[in-house]
């Protein structure tokens, strides 16, 4: 947007003055480009070093949040005795109020919109995994329905692959789901793919068809080589379906919200070094 229609500008500004002072076409046409281009480097320049200050400023609000919260874990961890559900609400309304808080500081993004085509899906990503922290899963799914070229958030990374593929499986979608699945499970190389093959498994194994789950398995133990994926493919080969958990994948996994973590003895209670689950 407006990077581009200044890089136009003066970019027809310098063939324009190739022709006045009769330097001929092809002085014109490269001086043209070259104009162009120049222009479009020095604004994107000027531009990501703005947006770099303010994704700074986000991750140092967060930093300062989540280091509260591990001291508060650190002080219940050094007193035996102590009320494991009461600090673990605690620390969830910590978490809820921090992630509230960065919602309303993507504000802060919004006039770049107006110079980078892909500012307004890089938004939305941001959006979509505080929304889905929150559990706010009608915003979620109203940010997933604007999927588009320019908008909507960018289904880049595992962990917002899996968002939607969570939600798709929450209503029942179980073709969209595997839609979803295969399209970009193909661009996910070595471990990457581990959290989308979990997920997907359990989708199978849940809609009560274990040997779908199997045969997908068998393929993303070799692919991964992750130990979690391994264990299932081995449960689900001898029959013990029951057995089959992604525990194993950890807060990725639980930060699906598609089960629940089990409660942790007094003496683990513990959170990552960044505090809450890691989007």
């Amino acid at each position: 947007m407006f990077a581009l229609l200044i890089s136009v500008i003066v970019s027809a500004a310098a063939a324009a003055a190739c022709v006045v002072s009769k330097a001929g076409t092809g002085s014109a046409v490269a001086a043209g480009i070259a104009a162009f281009l120049g222009a479009q480097f020095l604004t994107g320049w000027i531009v990501r070093k703005r947006v770099t200050k303010v994704q700074e400023a986000l991750q140092e609000m967060l930093a300062n949040g989540q280091k509260q919260m591990n001291r508060k874990i650190q002080l219940f961890q050094s007193k035996p005795g102590g009320n494991i559900k009461q600090i673990q609400r605690q620390l969830e309304s910590d978490q809820k109020a921090l992630i509230k808080e960065a919602l309303a500081f993507l504000e802060r993004f919004e006039p770049f919109r107006k110079w980078n085509l892909l500012m307004g899906r890089q938004i939305a990503t941001m959006r979509l995994q505080f929304l889905y922290q929150l559990k706010d899963f009608e915003a979620v799914d109203r940010l997933l329905a604007s999927m588009g070229l320019f908008k909507g958030p960018m289904m880049m990374e595992p962990m917002t692959i899996a968002m939607k593929m969570a939600r798709q499986y929450e209503h029942g979608e179980l073709e969209k789901l595997e839609k979803t699945f295969k399209r970009h499970i193909k661009w996910m190389r070595g471990n990457r793919g581990t959290l989308l093959y979990g997920l997907m498994s359990w989708a199978y194994l849940q809609k009560g068809d274990s040997e779908k789950a199997r045969l997908l398995l068998v393929k993303a133990k070799d692919v991964t080589g992750d130990e979690t994926l391994a264990h299932n493919w081995e449960m689900l080969a001898n029959n013990k379906d029951k057995q089959f958990s992604n525990a194993g994948l950890g807060e990725q996994w639980y930060g699906l919200y598609l089960e629940t973590p089990p409660l942790p003895k007094q003496q683990r209670v513990r959170m990552n070094a960044h505090g809450g689950r890691p989007f």
